[in-house]
């Protein structure tokens, strides 16, 4: 596939397919990539979904898909395996055959996992006479004998809960305490009975259920059975882009891990939204829908600003500003690089005497720690006050905050004074408007007699992704030393060549990259 769209919506459940029907009615390209395998599939019906209750939940899909298609939007089938964000902006989705899709935002629509009390019968009759939700699943079961499996603190609720629809309701302490005594009068108030001791299975092995059979042999009349499992979001799609899960409590219990978001969805992460059960663990169907139409909502207005900043732009003619931009990347995770220095740097430079150093675009500032530790004096710039921020924290931590002086500069419009002895700029290429050539010729004006000017760069695109860096320009070591403009015999090349680095693959695996290495010195 490999095509770009406005939004790739990842899952193809009700919150899903309505926050891919309310984009498609926002003229929005909206691709929908669906496993095909809903979790309420074994239920008989969708319930508490006002105009469509009862209706079986693969006849709701295939209604809702044939609603976002007819708005435009596309469905896939197929498993997405990882995401990444492109240095561009947007994000790739990669599915299991091996196409890949690009989108400016993610809907991630995944749901979550049931993990079931390990007892004989359960996972068998799961969603048919297993159940979990009264509201789902209570009206069918009415006035029929109900056990209800104990889940630590919230057993009472549980089954007072359950009582609601049935008068003979007993509860399975199974291996949690017995209910207290202000609990087990509330229970004895409302009739409902406390079985003790460990459950062996559900009765019988096939057919209809009959009862539950305690360890001891006897066996407890039941019809239907309650369990709470413990639900996890199903996420890991998210987190090779930094989002996290959390757990989700309810009256004190944990219900599982979900990943938060705000109201309308949105991720800790910029350009990724979440809905349904991926983020509401207790979720239903007519509420996952809900919020997928929410989300949808809070992400075609984050298109509108985002494109309204672009046409402004270009309408005023003004560039894109280094600083947003770079402000904005680091600001979509708690950390962007690795934290270890560039391998080439350390190489090229290992064996240098420590002095002045001045590194351009330190970033996170891995590199300026390394040579601090190293002993050199280091003035470390950069654009982002985020990543600036981020690397002084790190300086600190390593004992080594008095050896660096971070700047923050647009080198496009300001530059670092002194001279040094050693100056680098390691893979400064950037989107944003700057002027590469121009600030290369500063840095090597900034070299001191006798010291060294180290220029790190790609030599083109990774090889997973030709086109990572649209309109970024990519030069060879020759290129950047005739763009140098240097005095004819000021100077000596100690290196000018392209060299190959491992690099870990999105998805998993390694690639070989081709970068390339100019180092210089000052007679």
């Amino acid at each position: 596939m490999d095509e770009k769209y406005d939004v790739v919506v990842v899952g193809g459940g009700a919150a899903g397919l309505s926050g891919a029907l309310t984009l498609g009615r926002a003229r929005r390209r909206v691709l929908v990539i669906d496993e095909g395998r809903p979790r309420n599939a074994p239920a008989d019906g969708v319930h508490t979904y006002l105009g469509r209750e009862g209706v079986p939940p693969l006849d709701l899909l295939a209604a809702g898909r044939d609603e976002v298609t007819g708005y435009g939007g596309e469905i896939v089938t197929g498993a997405a395996v990882s995401a990444e964000r492109l240095d561009a902006g947007g994000f790739r989705v990669r599915l299991a055959d091996g196409s890949s899709v690009v989108a400016d935002r993610l809907l991630v629509t995944t749901g979550l996992v049931d993990e079931l009390p390990d007892l004989p019968g359960v996972a068998e009759r799961w969603g048919r006479e297993v159940l979990h939700c009264p509201y789902c699943h209570g009206w069918e079961v009415r006035d029929q004998p109900i056990g209800v499996l104990a889940a630590g603190s919230i057993a009472a609720h549980q089954a007072l809960l359950w009582r609601q629809w049935s008068a003979d309701v007993t509860l399975f302490t199974h291996t949690a305490p017995p209910p207290g005594e202000e609990d087990l009068a509330r229970l004895a108030a409302r009739g409902v009975t406390v079985v003790e001791g460990p459950i062996a299975g559900l009765s019988p092995d096939s057919g209809p259920l009959t009862g539950v059979t305690l360890e001891n042999g006897d066996v407890v009349p039941c019809r239907a059975f309650v369990v709470a499992p413990r639900f996890v979001a199903r996420s890991g799609l998210l987190a090779g882009l930094g989002v996290e899960t959390a757990e989700q409590l309810m009256n004190g219990h944990v219900m599982g891990a979900h990943v938060p978001a705000d109201p309308t969805g949105a991720t800790g992460v910029p350009g990724v939204w979440v809905a349904g059960n991926v983020a509401n663990l207790g979720e239903n169907v007519i509420g996952a829908a809900a919020a997928g139409v929410r989300a949808a909502a809070a992400i075609n207005a984050d298109l509108i600003e985002e494109e309204t900043r672009r046409a402004l732009a270009a309408h005023t003619g003004a560039p894109v500003s280094g600083e947003r931009f770079w402000d904005d990347r680091y600001g979509q995770s708690e950390r962007i690089w690795s934290g270890d220095p560039n391998a080439r740097l350390v190489e090229e430079i290992a064996d240098m005497t420590p002095g002045t150093a001045l590194e351009l675009g330190c970033g996170e500032g891995a590199d300026a720690v390394w040579l601090a530790r190293r002993g050199w004096r280091v003035t470390a710039a950069d654009v982002s006050g985020v990543a600036l921020a981020r690397a002084a924290a790190h300086a600190a931590d390593e004992g080594v905050a008095e050896l660096i002086d971070w700047q923050r500069h647009d080198l496009a419009e300001s530059f670092p004074e002194g001279e040094y002895d050693l100056v680098t700029a390691s893979y400064l290429h950037s989107p944003a408007e700057l002027s590469r050539e121009k600030v290369l010729r500063a840095a090597a004006a900034a070299v001191a007699p006798g010291g060294q000017l180290l220029v790190i760069g790609h030599a083109g695109p990774p090889p997973w992704d030709p086109d990572a860096h649209p309109g970024v320009h990519l030069p060879t070591p020759e290129q950047v030393l005739d763009a140098l403009e240097l005095a004819e015999g000021e100077w000596e090349v100690l290196r000018a060549e392209e060299f190959a680095r491992v690099q870990a693959a999105p998805g998993g695996g390694q690639a070989v990259r081709t970068d390339n290495v100019l180092r210089i010195r000052r007679r």
